[in-house]
């Protein structure tokens, strides 16, 4: 039995009182204010007529419905207006500029000209916060897979010499947490001071600072070296995929030690495992010890779960303290997976207009003093568009 899709009425959220405007396409800024939104924030999208450029992006339904759009823009209101004209820019503004202790913030990532340029907005509210999204930090364009290809990650993915792209837009994904934390902390110094400003994050310095963060520019710089592909083994400690015997395949990783005993202790291969130490002269208490002999642990794991179907090695492995994981596709995931599901307090059941019904997530953080609604349908473009006005008197010659 489906539960109500109204499961998010009566929560307000730990940003209730927060409205946000949105002028958007893509991935990154709509991820950011839809975060947002389903932490209780009032977040109105504005778009041209007609949509904006990822209106109708890929997977879209028979109907040509995107999936895609819907689930960036959940718990949004939609306004559309004329941008490309006078009084549809000065509608935008009297949105973006609205009075109210929690408006006057705007997330972009569309050239920041004309109607839509920072100077032009605070003068005519002050305290307005404008979190802008650029490609490069000089303001040239770039998208996630401009970005991903320059990062070195592709060259350090697969097995070969060539490099492979990943399907995850992880930059955008990323791009979009960041705004959602410059965000709240401009709007925390506005408290404070009463002052607006406008802050800008370029989607490449996201990437910079990823691979600078997680230590491989140093690689380069203090031991000369460049990270190679190496399959789906885990780099620096022990971590790779294997087979089960009705064709699936898993994940298995021993990061620490304990790990590694647990494994050898839940396949009976404890005795067979630490023989590879001796054998590779690796010291197997250390991550890079069991790094330096994966594979001759992997050579040891490989019949056993060879031997075993999947379901069985999921009675073995749950609960034994070792880490694993199996792949599955899109389709496993939702019909498989007990964590896609409404067994997962993040996911309930939604009516989305011209879609049907759909199994949606929340937001993933839990509060325990100020649970954030439950997922909440994305809008009809332009549901809002002739009730906003009517709605909030604040936005009349404001």
């Amino acid at each position: 039995m489906q539960p109500s899709s109204n499961a998010h009425e009566g929560r307000r959220g730990p940003l209730a009182g927060l409205r946000v405007v949105e002028v958007s396409a893509f991935v990154a800024a709509p991820l950011a204010s839809m975060t947002l939104a389903q932490l209780g924030a009032e977040v109105i999208r504005i778009d041209p007529l007609g949509g904006n450029i990822d209106y109708h992006r890929w997977p879209e339904t028979e109907h040509g419905e995107s999936l895609y759009w819907a689930g960036l823009n959940k718990g949004k209101q939609s306004v559309t207006l004329a941008l490309d004209t006078a009084d549809g820019q000065r509608a935008a503004t009297d949105i973006i500029c609205a009075e109210g202790d929690g408006a006057g913030i705007l997330i972009t990532n569309l050239p920041a000209r004309g109607w839509l340029d920072y100077a032009q907005l605070s003068a005519r509210r002050p305290d307005l916060i404008m979190m802008r999204l650029l490609g490069d930090h000089d303001g040239s364009p770039a998208v996630d897979y401009s970005v991903n290809c320059a990062s070195g990650f592709p060259h350090a993915t697969g097995t070969g010499p060539a490099p492979v792209n990943h399907v995850l837009p992880a930059w955008d994904v990323a791009a979009g947490l960041y705004l959602t934390v410059g965000l709240l902390a401009a709007e925390r110094r506005r408290q404070e001071t009463g002052l607006g400003q406008e802050v800008t994050l370029a989607l490449s310095d996201v990437m910079l600072a990823t691979v600078g963060n997680l230590g491989y520019l140093a690689d380069v710089q203090i031991n000369g070296t460049s990270r190679e592909p190496m399959g789906n083994s885990l780099y620096g400690a022990f971590g790779r995929d294997f087979s089960t015997a009705d064709d699936r395949s898993v994940m298995v990783v021993a990061i620490t030690t304990r790990q590694f005993r647990a494994l050898g202790q839940a396949t009976g291969l404890t005795e067979k495992l630490e023989m590879t130490g001796p054998l590779m002269d690796a010291d197997l208490t250390t991550e890079g010890g069991r790094y330096a002999a994966r594979h001759a642990i992997a050579a040891v794991l490989e019949p056993w779960f060879a031997a075993r179907t999947l379901s069985e090695v999921r009675a073995v492995l749950d609960g034994s303290g070792a880490l694993w994981g199996p792949y599955q596709t899109f389709r496993q995931l939702v019909e498989e997976d007990p964590r896609c599901s409404t067994q997962n307090p993040l996911f309930s059941w939604i009516d989305q207009p011209g879609i049907g019904r759909l199994l949606a997530p929340g937001s993933p953080l839990v509060f325990s003093g100020d649970p954030a609604p439950a997922a909440a349908p994305a809008p009809r473009l332009g549901a809002h568009t002739s009730t906003l006005h009517e709605s909030d008197p604040h936005l009349v010659n404001s």
